[in-house]
């Protein structure tokens, strides 16, 4: 069920609190082969769900990535270093989800210190895609997805400094949000890189991101309205890039965005080819700075991908940084310029469907790359500027979801929620469930 069924019955009293977080326990239990959480708070979230229901979310089980702290259950960024850290508060989206009525179910599990594509941590085991358990759901929220798509909480949040919302909402087959940069408050959040971190909602449906979003960002979402007259600019640098069964897949949902009234043309990104190098500038540095003084006393508790990313940031030169920032604003100064013509971007999710858990390379259009490089041209534009991204389901190949990637201005996530919202009205990717 949806989000917004789960909270539809539980305001009509059809389902009590406690009725729902057991049926997601049961759930939970039932499919631990996903090892999609880290910890299950299953006597403090019934403890909770006894409290009177407080709209708007009714007592809706939310979980969320294990590097968002819960007071007094444990944080540990699926990590050895911090396996036994428990947090004292809760952060700041924590807050804001009880607030909102959501009851707390549990931690879910992800890339080691939020910092890799793939959820495949050497301390708490790899979460497995619902669709194919012989496959990666993606990450670094891995265990978002995972749980999105198996219906292992009412909804989630993970979190996106490269992509880390829009991978495994694609290979999962749910819809996920990477909202505006400094939309959402990051207090009591372990961080990867401050100026690109962001948190944010991964469910099943376009309404269920809004119904999470105006609950951590303070929002007022409509999604009423559709696409008709809104122009949407298509990336077709990003199409040639996909393999082609994904990327007609994306062009059918473009072709379904027109048929509802969208005007669709085609637009060129300035400097779209150097946002990987111009993100990684940036973001490695600023994600070695964190680690510092583990990387000085504890190295080998890091696994070995994690650990050569950080090695990697304190290799560059001291002028990568401010050498990034000149090019990032040049970016965004180019991007603002895309959107003057257009009111949303669209491009493929992501070029491939979920690969096997192991593998450390993929094909695309014949060529051998390594997996994440694959990965991050589809990413790191939309990151690098801070603006909002979804990842939308738009078909299947191969019995494996695709993802359509809907992008919007800064601070413009309703424009990005309501097309998503009107495309998901006419079609039912995002119905399917796996078996």
């Amino acid at each position: 069920m949806t989000l917004a069924g789960v909270v539809a019955r539980l305001r009509d009293g059809e389902l009590s609190p406690r009725e729902a977080v057991e049926d997601y326990l049961a759930r939970i239990e039932a499919h631990e082969h996903l090892n999609a959480y880290i910890t299950v708070r299953g006597d403090e979230a019934l403890a909770e769900a006894a409290a009177p229901p407080r709209p708007p979310l009714y007592g809706a089980p939310i979980a969320v990535k294990d590097v968002i702290a819960i007071a007094g259950t444990r944080m540990t960024a699926a990590s050895t270093i911090l396996r036994d850290h428990v947090p004292a508060a809760d952060a700041d989206v924590v807050v804001r989800l009880r607030d909102a009525g959501a009851t707390l179910l549990g931690t879910l599990n992800l890339h080691e210190f939020a910092y890799g594509a793939l959820t495949t941590s050497r301390h708490f085991g790899a979460s497995r895609n619902p669709w194919s358990t012989e496959r990666v759901c993606g990450g670094s929220s891995g265990g978002s997805g995972a749980a999105a798509a198996a219906g292992l909480a009412a909804g989630t949040l993970g979190t996106d400094t490269g992509g880390s919302i829009r991978i495994p909402a694609c290979f999962c087959g749910v819809t996920g949000l990477r909202p505006s940069t400094g939309l959402v408050p990051n207090g009591g959040l372990f961080p990867v890189a401050a100026t690109f971190d962001t948190i944010g909602p991964i469910a099943r449906t376009a309404e269920d991101c809004a119904l999470l979003l105006d609950a951590v960002a303070l929002t007022r979402t409509d999604l009423a309205g559709g696409v008709r007259a809104v122009r949407v600019g298509v990336v077709d640098e990003l199409f040639a890039r996909a393999e082609p069964a994904v990327a007609a897949a994306a062009e059918a949902a473009v072709d379904e965005l027109a048929r509802l009234g969208a005007r669709v043309g085609r637009a060129e990104v300035p400097l779209l080819a150097d946002a990987v190098a111009i993100q990684q500038l940036l973001m490695l540095p600023e994600a070695t700075s964190v680690h510092l003084p583990w990387l000085r006393t504890r190295l080998s508790d890091y696994g070995a991908d994690v650990r050569a990313r950080l090695l990697a940031g304190l290799l560059l030169p001291a002028t990568a940084y401010p050498t990034g920032m000149r090019l990032r604003a040049r970016y965004q100064a180019g991007l603002e310029a895309v959107f003057a013509r257009f009111d949303l971007l669209v491009a493929p999710a992501m070029p491939i469907v979920a690969p096997p858990i192991g593998d450390e390379s993929v094909v695309v259009r014949g060529e051998t790359i390594p997996y994440r490089l694959s990965l991050i041209p589809f990413n790191s534009p939309w990151s690098l500027a801070g603006v909002p991204a979804a990842s939308v389901p738009c078909g299947f190949v191969d019995g494996l979801p695709v993802g359509l990637a809907v992008v919007g201005r800064r601070f413009a996530e309703e424009s990005v929620l309501r097309a998503a919202h009107a495309y998901q009205q006419v079609t039912e990717w995002h119905e399917r469930r796996p078996s």
